[in-house]
């Protein structure tokens, strides 16, 4: 079960976004879905899922997950991961930057019935938003002082 498990996270991530295909969604995210991510509150069911990769996607359309290690046991695949994209649309509110981005993370997903229906995932959103010049980096703010 674990390596079914996995396989099925392994789509999501591969297919969905590095492959931009949204059509398999529904075979890989359960309708009862919930996103536990504070970045991104209130993502649930299928269709929350579907537009929260399209956020995404329409930011950084040359995405690119890596998954650098996956663990499974029963119903939960723990994924520790890098993303690399170059930000090219509006990101809830910020404009394009041509910037280069990659944040890491670690998401813990929990299957049912051979569909992920809990994620909970944990990534570096300060990273990524000092990486776009949003916020200041370590550079800038060592050198305001």
């Amino acid at each position: 079960m674990s390596e079914d498990n996995k396989t099925i996270v392994r789509r999501y991530f591969e297919e969905v976004w590095n492959n931009h295909n949204l059509s398999i969604l529904g075979d890989l995210v359960g309708a009862d879905f919930v996103d536990h991510d504070p970045v991104n509150a209130d993502v649930r069911g299928l269709d929350g899922a579907r537009q929260l990769v399209t956020k995404y996607l329409n930011a950084f359309p040359d995405t690119k997950f890596t998954i650098d290690e996956m663990l499974a046991t029963g119903d939960r695949v723990v994924t520790r991961w890098t993303a690399k994209g170059t930000h090219t649309g509006e990101l809830e509110g910020i404009p394009a930057t041509s910037r280069k981005v990659t944040v890491s993370g670690i998401t813990i997903d929990r299957i049912a019935n051979g569909k992920i229906v809990e994620s909970w995932p944990n990534w570096d959103a300060f990273g990524m938003m000092q990486q776009l010049g949003v916020i200041p980096g370590r550079e800038k703010a060592k050198g305001a002082s």
